[in-house]
């Protein structure tokens, strides 16, 4: 009996001893396969790239999706802008067709403001004859919707110019006056006293009604034709007292669905076409999603059985940047335009179903999806060297970059502060902290310098001394030196790229292991007759890194090479 237990054992022995280095091969095949290009897992199992064949069908359907969606909200915005210019010119009385900074008018006398307020009621009264737009007065449950005029003045006011008295309230009344669009042309006589105005008081006077037109160019490019109604808003400003009132008029369109609307043709047909191409969009987007995510999770179970591997067989801890192999951001990006396209797929669904109206919102999503599917394309152009170095300078020049923007942000803060407080009462292009930093970022690439030394003129000599002190400063510090060196960050990791493909990269203890046949090297310390038991317990921080003359001097032995004990669990870094 003695003698079977010893044989039983030994064969057990003897089997696992036999097992490991299968496992280890299988390892080794299951990892080289993961990393493989497309080409070649076809080339060794002849399989679809099923990854790659709906990602090129992605990129088909959604830059299609884009483009008939993009000459779709040309025509919106297109009619909306020209909307909004006929109603500057109908209603704005000696509008020059150009607007000024924040106002499309300026008048300077009391009269000038009674005859622009005159003029606007015998327009508006009178719109049915005069505008050759489908635009007509906005009704809600069959009757018309009427104009409101309201006048905002302080409480109390009195001015005395001779003997420089001022007696003012800073508590502001608003008066409203509301007219039926068909009775607008006696409102003169009617109510004469709500138009007697004391400018001294008077802080503004806002004029606001409802328009309903229809979009028929739409009709043209076989699309069901969209019903806006207009919310037109004219305002009279006089809150600065500087003897100039600005008159403003602005719209807010709402999409609306068309009640009772017949059109023959092809138009109705077109649409369901379109909303049968979004729905495979759809399809095919959650189909790349899905074996996006497969891969992700493949890739954690590889990294779990490499990770043990490595502590079963070497009591060694696999380092951050090898695990990081196995996170493939790329598939990440895909997932977050999947996902963008879905949703934008859905709101073009909704809007070509005049359910809503948020072009502006769909067009993000669907443009951003786009832009990211097509970035999404270099991941396959990076399989090969020639190409991949676009890549490889970005991926090496990023920490470094990123870095030296944040020091260089703080002085461009910096400048953007100074540069709006000084000197945006004096110059259109500081006037906002947006428009500063825009205007800092042209100078940075040298456009527009000339034109903005010249718009600060000398009736201040303090400020404009100190503008060109500014710009100077500004222009020689980020030009000569931030931006030059900005360049020779992204210049020195190319170079570095470079000469690294002629001599060869450094390669990790995972791309050591996937060489087939190849040991790591031993690392420095180690003594070839050194057991793994009275090793020292380190744990690994970063990556060995090993170049051609380390991995030619190697040990005959794999474990001779990671006998670096561990204690702790293996984790993974995500």
């Amino acid at each position: 009996m003695e003698l079977l237990v010893r044989d039983t054992d030994l064969t057990s022995i003897n089997m696992s001893m036999n097992l490991e280095p299968m496992m280890e091969e299988k390892l080794r095949e299951d990892l080289k396969y993961y990393f493989m290009s497309p080409c070649e897992k076809y080339r060794v199992r002849r399989q679809l790239p099923w990854k790659l064949t709906v990602q090129i069908l992605k990129i088909v359907m959604i830059t299609a999706q884009l483009v008939l969606f993009g000459l779709s909200n040309q025509l919106v915005v297109a009619y909306k802008e020209e909307n909004l210019m006929a109603f500057k010119n109908l209603f704005l009385k000696s509008y020059s067709g150009v607007d000024e900074d924040d106002y499309s008018v300026a008048v300077y006398t009391k009269q000038s403001v009674y005859d622009n307020i005159y003029y606007f009621f015998d327009q508006y009264s009178q719109l049915d004859q005069l505008s050759v737009g489908a635009v007509s007065y906005a009704e809600e449950d069959g009757k018309l919707q009427p104009l409101v005029i309201c006048k905002e003045y302080y409480s109390r006011g009195r001015v005395e110019s001779s003997d420089k008295s001022y007696d003012i309230d800073a508590q502001t009344e608003t008066v409203c006056l509301t007219l039926d669009p068909k009775s607008a042309a006696t409102w003169r006589t009617v109510n004469s006293s709500f138009f007697e105005l004391d400018f001294h008081r008077l802080v503004n006077i806002e004029i606001t009604f409802k328009l309903k037109g229809i979009n028929l160019q739409t009709v043209l490019s076989h699309q069901l034709p969209d019903c806006y109604t207009f919310a037109v808003t004219i305002l009279f400003d006089n809150q600065c007292h500087s003897g100039k009132v600005k008159i403003t008029l602005d719209i807010d369109a709402v999409s609306t669905a068309c009640k009772k609307w017949k059109i023959s043709g092809t138009a109705q047909k077109n649409t369901h076409y379109l909303l049968v191409f979004d729905g495979l969009v759809i399809v095919v987007c959650l189909t790349s999603a899905v074996l996006c995510i497969r891969s992700i999770v493949l890739a954690i179970r590889l990294l779990q059985r490499f990770s043990m591997f490595c502590v079963k067989k070497y009591n060694r801890k696999i380092c951050e940047d090898d695990q990081r192999e196995f996170l493939n951001g790329w598939y990440i990006l895909v997932i977050i335009s999947d996902i963008l396209a879905i949703v934008g797929s859905i709101l073009k669904i909704e809007i070509q179903a005049k359910s809503m109206t948020s072009y502006d919102v769909c067009s993000i999503f669907l443009g951003t999806s786009t832009l990211m599917v097509w970035v999404g394309v270099i991941r396959y152009l990076g399989y090969f060297q020639k190409y991949n170095v676009l890549i490889l300078t970005m991926h090496a020049a990023l920490p470094k970059v990123l870095r030296f923007c944040c020091c260089a942000g703080m002085i461009y803060l910096g400048y953007t502060f100074c540069g709006w407080v000084v000197l945006g009462p004096y110059n259109d292009k500081f006037e906002g902290l947006s428009r500063v930093a825009e205007c800092l970022f042209s100078l940075v690439n040298g456009d527009d310098m000339f034109t903005t030394f010249a718009e600060f003129q000398q009736k201040n000599t303090l400020v404009w001394l100190f503008s060109r002190v500014y710009l100077y400063s500004f222009i020689s510090l980020f030009i000569y030196m931030v931006l030059s060196l900005f360049i020779a960050l992204i210049t020195d990791a190319y170079e570095t790229i470079k000469r690294y493909q002629k001599t060869g990269f450094p390669m990790t203890d995972l791309q050591l292991f996937l060489r087939a046949g190849k040991d790591f090297p031993p690392q420095e310390g180690e003594e070839d007759g050194g057991s793994r038991e009275n090793g020292p317990s380190v744990t690994l921080c970063c990556c060995r890194k090993y170049t051609n003359s380390s991995i030619s001097q190697q040990a005959p032995d794999f474990s001779q090479a990671l006998r670096v004990p561990v204690e702790d669990t293996v984790t993974l870094i995500s």
